[in-house]
């Protein structure tokens, strides 16, 4: 056989060393690059960053502060001085919505990793160890997601009593359920996969397999469930607030302003347009990040 067709043996030349793999070849990497190819996605990337970044800098963005009054600007219409006119006491109704996204963000943020925090080991535990463990916890969980999600979280709030903080654990704790439930199936599904039940043949503690096996290759379908959370937790927190239960007055919130233009709709109609804008954008950029990010983490996309 010529040189020319002669296959190279590897054990008579241990000089010879295999290429490593591309760059692109990380799961990461590649999540990353169909993330970007969808535009609804990264739109809604985008405006998130946005509000995020006007909840940190308030501060310095806002151009009044939010919880002065003056009686001689009271439902003054929209204008150069106040780009979204006043509100019923005179504040500046631009500068309570930009305070108003630190509230509606910090709610949805606190409220999922609440949720997170308590549902994914519980459910890691219900899935991995089955039995009478399952059983319990399944039918808890079933029993916790036939009262509805708002009207919990609403009993708890009323519970616990009015306040951001409040309304925050009353919402992280509704949406657990949903955490429970999702981290069960999945890890139902993984832990009967071959490199598992390898784990397990080579004599892993149970405790390593959950931990280093499952759980990881259970996150994808979680973070896709926290992001479409945030954006049902902000709607949450907005509801919590309207009714008196979330954020108190003066502290801006976009739920307690919404309340409060209900009485002015009429004749001062900018006092409602624009915290609810703000709710619909964000909620609407959260949505669309989930579903962006559900396709991209989809091991079986191509």
């Amino acid at each position: 056989m010529s040189d020319d067709h002669q296959g190279v043996n590897f054990a008579s030349n241990p000089t010879v060393k295999l290429a490593p793999p591309p760059r692109d070849a990380s799961p990461a990497r590649r999540a990353w690059r169909r993330l970007l190819r969808r535009r609804g996605a990264m739109l809604g990337l985008l405006i998130v960053l946005l509000f995020i970044f006007t909840a940190l800098c308030a501060s310095w963005i806002a151009p009044y502060d939010p919880i002065a009054t003056s009686w001689s600007t009271v439902r003054k219409a929209p204008s150069s001085a106040y780009l979204f006119g006043t509100d019923e006491l005179g504040r500046d109704v631009l500068s309570r919505v930009i305070w108003g996204a630190r509230a509606s963000l910090m709610a949805g943020l606190v409220s999922v990793s609440i949720s997170m925090l308590l549902g994914v080991p519980i459910g890691l535990l219900a899935g991995y160890v089955g039995g009478w463990t399952d059983g319990v916890i399944s039918r808890l969980t079933d029993a916790m997601l036939a009262v509805p999600f708002l009207i919990l979280a609403i009993a708890l709030a009323a519970f616990l009593g009015p306040s951001l903080t409040n309304a925050m654990v009353a919402i992280g704790v509704s949406a657990t359920p949903v955490f429970i439930r999702l981290t069960r199936a999945q890890v139902l599904a993984v832990k009967v996969e071959d490199y598992v039940e390898a784990a397990r043949a080579v004599g892993n503690p149970h405790w390593r397999i959950a931990l280093r096996h499952v759980l990881p290759n259970v996150l994808p379908p979680l973070i896709v469930q926290s992001t479409l959370a945030i954006a049902a937790a902000i709607i949450a927190e907005a509801s919590l607030s309207f009714l008196g239960l979330g954020q108190q007055p003066p502290a801006p919130s976009w739920g307690s302003m919404l309340n409060t233009a209900k009485n002015y709709v009429d004749n001062s109609s900018w006092m409602a347009i624009w915290p609810g804008v703000s709710i619909f954008l964000l909620v609407l950029s959260f949505n669309l990040l989930g579903d962006g990010l559900r396709d991209a983490l989809d091991p079986r996309h191509k």
